[in-house]
């Protein structure tokens, strides 16, 4: 793939080294890309913190992506520090714990909302505050995390499921509603990883027992195939791609019966 020095992009989402975002920022720092991590409050402050250190140069910014007024600080130290921005990867979901364990019915409306706020308007939020940093460089790429609960029922997703939708759904209209600036809006499906988010999903060692039965190729997908693919669709490889949602799940999601 191509040389990336002298691009710059927003990792959001990193937990511990266990997260797609963490491998997918490796791959794009190990291309030559300058990143800026940030992390979500002083509980995640010291491990992405350490994880970052391994990088060249990075610059580290504490958000939280539910308060504007942290989104617009982020991008103003984006700006100042870098003058501009290539691409930005969003890896930020949540749900209460007790919205993933309590009968999808039973969702309370203030669950809801969170989900719905941190794991989809989120990534609304992020590409509003990248256009104007994107759109003088000649364009960019978001790329997002999402998984095929959008589609289908999996036990113990619930609300997250509903939040994927609408975050696959945003994808779309941010597409169309960037284009003309070239800037590209993508999502990749991953299919199950042990990630901190995936351990508060009920019954989730049956659910990669299952994909690794049923996927054709009879394994469940690698952390470090994920981030490749988010490289090649943050990178100009992929400038004809938009608007998708690429499925990388060892084929499970082509599969019925």
């Amino acid at each position: 793939m191509s040389d990336l020095s002298g691009t710059f992009g927003l990792i959001t989402g990193i937990a511990n080294k266990r997260s797609i975002a963490w491998a997918a920022a490796k791959a794009l720092a190990a291309d030559g890309a300058r990143l800026a991590i940030t992390y979500q409050g002083e509980r995640f402050a010291e491990t992405v913190g350490e994880l970052a250190s391994e990088l060249d140069r990075p610059l580290l910014l504490q958000l939280d992506v539910t308060s504007d007024a942290q989104i617009a600080e982020a991008f103003a130290t984006v700006a100042r520090e870098f003058g501009g921005l290539d691409y930005v990867l969003h890896g930020t979901a949540f749900a209460p714990r007790e919205e993933l364990t309590r009968p999808f019915s039973q969702t309370s409306r203030e669950g809801f909302r969170i989900a719905l706020d941190v794991s989809a308007y989120s990534l609304i939020a992020l590409a509003r505050g990248a256009a104007p940093l994107m759109a003088p460089r000649g364009g960019g790429s978001i790329v997002t995390l999402t998984y095929l609960g959008a589609d289908r029922v999996f036990t113990g997703y619930n609300v997250m499921g509903v939040a994927k939708a609408a975050l696959e759904s945003s994808v779309r209209y941010l597409a169309a509603d960037l284009g003309a600036q070239n800037i590209r809006v993508n999502a990749i499906s991953a299919g199950p990883i042990r990630t901190l988010a995936a351990s508060g999903v009920a019954g989730f060692t049956s659910i990669l027992q299952v994909c690794r039965d049923r996927a054709p190729l009879r394994r469940n997908v690698e952390l470090d195939e994920v981030a490749r693919t988010a490289r090649f669709l943050l990178g100009p490889e992929s400038g004809g791609i938009t608007g998708d949602v690429i499925m990388v799940d060892a084929g499970f999601h082509a599969m019925g019966l």
